[in-house]
């Protein structure tokens, strides 16, 4: 089997590698539906990571969490054991307290899987929305560039 590919940046899209383990997978050998999910959350981190946003330092630091607020899944074709995927995250949209992106889950450049996800921003302790915080916003400014 091949190796897991290194982390990906072109332009404003993001992209993750992930490998299909055991435990990833249903009944019938495939990648089970909610699984897809905390693929998208492992990128999304990494993808904030690599734009020196530690989540957890936000939370110290700036007093706030980023959370799902809506999700919109569309499943297209099975990921089964061992197969090495891609897993992208490009923001779409951003408002004073939210943040949209787009995530896809591909393997050999064939989409299995894709996502619009709404993220909003919220005071960690009283979980209301704030604003984002000015340095993550102007690194997601640059993500949309000619989007905005």
């Amino acid at each position: 089997m091949g190796s897991v590919p290194a982390a990906a940046a072109r332009g404003g899209e993001f992209s993750w590698p992930v490998r299909v383990y055991f435990e990833d997978t249903d009944a019938g050998g495939v990648v089970y539906y909610a699984n897809y999910l905390k693929f998208m959350e492992r990128a999304r981190t990494e993808w904030l990571r690599q734009r020196g946003f530690e989540q957890d330092r936000l939370r110290a630091e700036a007093g706030v969490l980023f959370v799902v607020r809506s999700v919109s899944l569309d499943l297209r074709r099975p990921a089964r054991f061992n197969d090495i995927l891609s897993v992208s995250c490009r923001p779409t949209a951003l408002g004073r307290a939210s943040l949209d992106v787009r995530q896809a889950v591909s393997r050999d450049a064939v989409e299995l899987a894709a996502a619009n996800v709404r993220l909003a921003c919220v005071d960690a302790e009283r979980f209301v929305p704030v604003a984002i915080p000015v340095p993550v916003r102007a690194a997601i400014e640059l993500d949309l560039g000619d989007e905005l």
